[in-house]
């Protein structure tokens, strides 16, 4: 009840509303702590009220604690009832967090269409992504587990890889070591890129079987309670090379530089600098293709942005990934990426070492 009271300050004294709606479904978990709601109600005064289907409705009452729980019956038309509502209590301005959320833009415009002579509704999404972004204590708590469940698998993938392996049975023993150990699921789908395919920042996970000296890309993470983790090392599978060793350095340079400019205030796209220049100077720049980082939460890519273009400034208890990376064409990739919260002094990792190209 304490984001729901946060947002109620963010749009009914910053914004001038008198009603609000949250549809987006990582939104209504975020507020109501249930996965499953239709929509979240929030009048100006009075209880909030979290609408369900029937298929959700017991799980809503026993787990969305604080709210009014409104029964969405079969065949009633859920717009109806939000129109019905907003009438009764007379409300004039309704914000709403997202068209792309549980009623869709076809259902925005007839619940706009239904209210029309009696309320206006526009989209304002910007105060629920400024709560979003900054960490509440419970929250970080969460993300420390999913940081160390993470490290478990990781673990793993050192453990894991070797010449003759195929990448789908790496990935197999890195999410079934997170699950033993408590992770609620993967984060996102497992990344394990070997060969050339690891010059591919997003090169997945496939059939294909690791050959000996090939690079490893291994880009994971863990769900803990809804809570999300995001974590890459490179893995040589045999004795790395010269080559390797010396880009693989350069990398992990940049990262720590990186990572030792995060702090309160500090502009995103100059983080992105320090990495960038490290790689540029080395003669890798035109091979860093992506941002340094992003967001991450209840899902795995929020904000802030941390890019050469982006606007965002760092703000205590922002939680980010710094993650640099060379792709080669033909040679392979290297990335290296912890998720990171910015600390009042110092930053913390989540996500902590082994940082060696070495597999165990």
């Amino acid at each position: 009840m304490e984001r729901v009271k946060a947002l109620r300050q963010k749009v009914f004294e910053e914004v001038d509303f008198d009603g609000f709606l949250i549809t987006d479904e990582t939104n209504l978990l975020y507020f109501t702590g249930f996965l499953g709601a239709a929509c979240l109600f929030v009048p100006k005064t009075g209880e909030s009220m979290v609408y369900v289907y029937s298929v959700n409705y017991e799980q809503a009452k026993a787990e969305a604690k604080g709210f009014e729980v409104v029964l969405v019956k079969r065949g009633e038309d859920l717009g109806v009832k939000i129109a019905e509502k907003v009438k009764g209590l007379k409300l004039k301005n309704i914000g709403l967090d997202s068209i792309a959320g549980v009623p869709s833009v076809a259902n925005y415009l007839k619940l706009a269409k239904l209210l029309r002579g009696t309320a206006k509704i526009k989209v304002e999404n910007e105060p629920v992504r400024a709560l979003r972004r900054v960490k509440d204590e419970e929250e970080c708590k969460l993300m420390r587990k999913a940081g160390e469940l993470t490290g478990v698998g990781m673990k793993a993938a050192y453990e894991a890889v070797k010449p003759g392996l195929r990448e789908y049975e790496v990935a197999a023993e890195i999410e079934y070591a997170m699950r033993k150990r408590g992770s609620w699921g993967t984060a996102f789908e497992t990344i394990v890129a070997s060969g050339a395919r690891s010059a591919f920042p997003h090169g997945g996970c496939t059939d294909r079987k690791i050959g000996n000296g090939d690079l490893v890309v291994v880009d994971i993470g863990a769900t803990y309670q809804h809570y999300r983790s995001d974590m890459t090392r490179t893995i040589v599978a045999g004795k790395p090379s010269a080559k390797q060793k010396e880009i693989y350095e350069v990398v992990r340079q940049a990262q720590e530089a990186a990572f030792q400019a995060v702090k309160p205030k500090a502009k995103a796209r100059d983080i992105d600098a320090i990495a960038r220049e490290t790689i540029e100077k080395a003669g890798y720049g035109r091979y860093f293709v992506h941002g340094l980082g992003h967001g991450v939460g209840l899902e795995v890519h929020e904000l802030p942005t941390l890019s050469q273009k982006s606007k965002d400034k760092l703000t205590v208890r922002n939680v980010v990934t710094i993650e640099p990376g060379i792709y080669i064409t033909g040679f392979g990739g290297i990335r290296i990426e912890d998720t990171v919260l910015v600390g009042k002094l110092k930053a913390e990792k989540f996500t902590k070492g082994p940082y060696t190209l070495e597999a165990k």
